[in-house]
């Protein structure tokens, strides 16, 4: 596998772009975005209920 390590060394050094129109989101509120979630409401209580 030979990979060119440096594909990206023009870009590597650049700050990130910010938006001029929306402000950064709150820590909070993107960690939640990764956090996991009842996708089944009920679910867990019927699997504890039958076991």
């Amino acid at each position: 596998m030979d990979k060119d390590t440096h594909q990206y060394d023009d870009i590597t050094s650049m700050s990130r772009p910010i938006s001029k129109n929306h402000k950064p989101m709150p820590l909070y509120d993107r960690a939640a975005q990764f956090a996991p979630f009842a996708a089944l409401t009920g679910h867990d209580a019927a699997i504890k209920e039958t076991a």
